[in-house]
């Protein structure tokens, strides 16, 4: 699994001081649970990557686009043509925003 998000949240956590504890708390999960989201080894549910923002005192967009890119990431990471994979979701999202622009 990346670790994108996770090392984005521990990054947060250890910079203000809050000891891993304290989110798990507020996560409603055992610190042994939120250790495995921030080294990667277990995913945080998206409804616990708004909770985490609000904690972290960050953007919950930014924490759910990271968030969003290690799912990615999982998917397509042993992919020989990843780069070019990313690059036709890209394109395909463009037109797509265009198409729904024009409606």
């Amino acid at each position: 699994m990346s670790t994108i998000f996770g090392n984005k949240i521990r990054t947060l956590r250890e910079e203000q001081l809050i000891p891993q504890r304290q989110l798990a708390s507020e996560l409603e999960i055992d610190t042994a649970t939120y250790c495995k989201i921030e080294k990667g080894d277990r995913r945080a549910k998206r409804e616990q990557v708004a909770t985490l923002a609000e904690l972290l005192q960050t953007d919950s967009k930014e924490l759910l686009r990271l968030w969003s890119a290690d799912k990615v990431y999982d998917l397509i990471a042993d992919e020989d043509e990843a780069t070019q994979i990313l690059n036709v979701v890209a394109e395909n999202i463009t037109n797509y925003k265009r198409q729904k622009a024009k409606i």
